[in-house]
């Protein structure tokens, strides 16, 4: 989870407000049981962080890569 999904409000597409029904427990020893579905949701929600975060090393390395000139050899 990152620091900002804590405080603002969720961003359309990444959660779903109305299937959250988790609650914090205290003191137990049991793991949840993921179902199919929920593991489902989970890999595209990975899916489509993955894509944001390619498109968005894309775009900065257009802005601070190289220039076509400077990668050109010098003769």
């Amino acid at each position: 989870m990152k620091l900002f999904e804590m405080f603002d409000p969720p961003i359309a597409g990444y959660q779903d407000v109305s299937t959250d029904n988790s609650r914090p427990m205290k003191k137990t020893s049991r793991k949840t049981k993921l179902t199919l579905s929920q593991i489902r949701k989970l890999r595209r929600m990975i899916d489509v962080r993955n894509y944001e975060r390619k498109e968005h090393l894309g775009k900065m390395r257009e802005q601070y890569g190289l220039k076509a000139e400077a990668q050109a050899p010098q003769l």
